[in-house]
């Protein structure tokens, strides 16, 4: 984790463990994605996917929160909807006092310099037809008035903030290697000096000797300039390394959020703990005397989630109130939130 956070008006630096205390750059509440369902010759619609379905949570400026959850939770739309590339079927998305799931198209682009993503495949998000300084240069033209030299010059430097030469300037996307094509993605979401970067599982697709450098250069980058991240991942291990609080998503919910240390050393909803039963040890003694929470039975669809608690199909210790009344979202002690039946 970052050890410190930097104030982009005056430089100065504040301690890590003073992130809670920093004030509220975005706030998510009962956020909700619901994708209609269509059939037939004349596409009636006949349903609709609840991607998400009523997410709340804030960030502080400077921190790192992460979201973790198994594939198909709705991590990734939730990422894509802050940054209003998908609109909103309900809820707010507060980003520094202003709800961008209410702005018009104009006010939108004005506000898109601010916020960023880093997508999770570095080759399909990467124009193979346009050179690395085409590729970094596209936002400063859309949004800036620098000359040609300027844009050329901001280029290079970029390049080299994220450890790649600048004579590089000139290649295309598939001379380089997937964390380098990372990096140049990387690059390009920093070129209008955004605040606040949704990374959307930035490491899934690189080799794992690869993931540990472009974690290391997130974690530089936020502490150079001040950055803020949404940190979208399955993997635990990274999560626990990089964020200041983590958010466990299942079906479309948001069922436990804690500090980092919080939820790994004292998990409290069951889902959670079967997650964290998966990560491996790398203490043999420890790994062997480990009990696995092993989850039976499929997620359910979506379209039709579960009439109480989202997790009551799989859930090991579920009761009958499970299955028919959903759980409360409250803060169990001071950091720590959970939506559970059971948690005392």
């Amino acid at each position: 984790m970052s050890a410190e956070v930097i104030n982009k008006e005056d430089g100065s630096r504040a301690p890590a463990g003073e992130k809670s205390k920093a004030a509220t750059i975005l706030k998510v509440s009962d956020l909700k994605i619901h994708f209609p369902i269509h059939k037939g010759l004349f596409r009636k619609r006949v349903g609709e996917v609840k991607a998400v379905n009523g997410v709340s949570f804030e960030i502080k400026q400077g921190e790192t929160l992460g979201l973790v959850g198994e594939s198909g939770c709705g991590k990734s739309t939730t990422g894509r909807a802050v940054l209003r590339l998908y609109d909103p079927t309900a809820g707010e998305v507060i980003f520094e006092d202003r709800d961008i799931a209410a702005l018009s198209a104009e006010e939108m682009r004005a506000t898109r310099p601010r916020m960023q993503m880093i997508f999770q495949d570095p080759q399909a998000c990467l124009n193979p037809r346009m050179t690395v300084g085409s590729i970094i240069a596209e936002p400063l033209v859309e949004h800036t008035s620098l000359s040609g030299q300027q844009r050329r010059e901001k280029v290079m430097e970029l390049l080299e903030a994220v450890g790649l030469n600048a004579d590089y300037v000139n290649r295309y996307p598939h001379e380089f290697s997937g964390g380098q094509r990372q990096r140049i993605g990387i690059a390009r979401a920093l070129a209008l000096d955004p605040d606040f970067i949704v990374c959307d599982e930035p490491i899934a697709a690189l080799d794992v000797s690869i993931q540990a450098q472009v974690v290391n250069l997130l974690e530089d980058l936020q502490r150079e300039r001040g950055l803020t991240y949404l940190f979208i991942s399955h993997d635990l291990s990274m999560v626990r390394h990089i964020a200041d609080r983590v958010a466990v998503m299942y079906l479309g919910k948001i069922v436990e959020l804690s500090t980092v240390e919080k939820l790994f050393d004292d998990p409290k909803h069951p889902y959670t703990q079967a997650l964290l039963s998966a990560v491996p040890v790398a203490n043999p003694e420890i790994e062997a005397s480990r009990e696995r929470v092993i989850l039976t039975g499929d997620v359910p669809n979506p379209s039709n989630p579960p009439e109480g608690c989202v997790f009551c199909t799989r859930c090991p210790v579920a009761v009958k109130k499970c299955f028919t009344v959903p759980p409360v979202w409250r803060e169990l002690n001071p950091d720590q939130f959970v939506a559970c039946h059971l948690v005392e």
